[in-house]
Parts: C-alpha cells; sequence; structure tokens
C-alpha cells in the first residue's frame, strides 16, 4: 500500500524513519529509505534505492537518481540534481575497525547545481550554484559557480548557464541570452 500523509508519494516497500519531514508532492520510489532527522523539501523525487540520513538536508525541487547515498553531513540546496549511482562520501580517511563518524566533514552542493552520473564528491567541499560535474569526475575540491568540471581529479573546463547549456567564450549562453561576469572568488555572477 503506497503512502499518501500530507500530499506526497512513498512507494510500499520503501521505509520512513520517525522524525523525518517530508514536503508536499515529493515522491519517493522503490526500496529507499529515510533516516531519521532527515529533510526532505516539496517537488522531490528521491529515485529507487536511495538512503537519506540521517539528518540529511534536501531542499525543494531536487531529483535523486537511483542507487545514491545521502549521508550524515551534506546538504543539497534547492533543485539539485544528482545523477544515478554518484557517491558522497562522509569520512576523509575512514577505517572499518577505527570509529570517526565525528569526524564527518559537511558538503554543500548549492542551488542548482547537477552532479553526474557515478561522479564522486569527496566530503567536505561545495559545489557552487548551477555547477555541473561530469559523470565519473572525483571531486575533492571546492567547484566554483556555473564551473563545468569532469576528470579525475575534477578540474574545471568550462562554464556552463542557469539552463544547463555551456557558455561562450564571452560568457554568454546561445539557448536562454543569460549573460554573466567572473566573479574570482565565486565563480560566475548573472549579469543578464
Amino acid at each position: 500500500m503506497s503512502d499518501f500523509k500530507q500530499n506526497y508519494f512513498v512507494h510500499e516497500s520503501s521505509y520512513v524513519d520517525e522524525g523525518t519531514s517530508i514536503g508536499e508532492g515529493t515522491k519517493i520510489w522503490h526500496f529507499s529509505h529515510i533516516l531519521s532527522g532527515t529533510t526532505i523539501g516539496q517537488r522531490c523525487n528521491i529515485g529507487q534505492n536511495v538512503v537519506l540520513g540521517p539528518d540529511v538536508k534536501v531542499g525543494n525541487g531536487c531529483k535523486i537518481q537511483n542507487n545514491v547515498s545521502v549521508y550524515k553531513g551534506v546538504t543539497l540546496e534547492d533543485n539539485v540534481f544528482c545523477g544515478p549511482s554518484m557517491v558522497f562520501t562522509n569520512v576523509f580517511n575512514p577505517r572499518a575497525h577505527v570509529y570517526r563518524m565525528d569526524e564527518a566533514r559537511d558538503t554543500r552542493v548549492c542551488e542548482g547545481a547537477s552532479l553526474g552520473a557515478n561522479c564522486t564528491i569527496v566530503c567536505g567541499v561545495t559545489i557552487g550554484a548551477y555547477a555541473m560535474v561530469g559523470a565519473g569526475a572525483v571531486v575533492t575540491k571546492d567547484v566554483p559557480a556555473h564551473a563545468l568540471v569532469f576528470g579525475s581529479p575534477a578540474r574545471v573546463r568550462g562554464w556552463v548557464c542557469e539552463c544547463g547549456e555551456k557558455l561562450d567564450d564571452t560568457l554568454g549562453c546561445h539557448a536562454c541570452n543569460k549573460s554573466y561576469t567572473r566573479n574570482d572568488v565565486t565563480g560566475l555572477v548573472r549579469t543578464k
């Protein structure tokens, strides 16, 4: 039987622990587990075999594709896309025989960012607003706003618009006509 409490959907094969908050219009699909203390915004789509939490924050309009685990210390702002089987780490130097969960490093994915399939986000980094991380990339340091990064380790290879298209050399978008200027600290800032 499916759960339609508070105008969200949870597939009957999924578990939602006590002490969670799920926004209106959110859908949680097959075999997923939402742990206590986790907050999910409105209109999110949580794919199959996803684990969130404990104590994870997911903004409005996020899409988390199949086979993604979002661990304690990760914050996803609004409209973040997590591609299939991408990975977040939460401890920098884990050992099975050494307890280090008190050393977990916070990770933030800012508004509108996209994380490609099978990429790895090493804990303690910030992915800037509307950045795009390519499939299979290994992110080991902060990613500026609107940066296109890929490779292992991931490096800035270009810049992308809010709409997701690659920007030209003048930092303009041919698809939606937005334009940007470079900020050496944060990445790009939209000017039009």
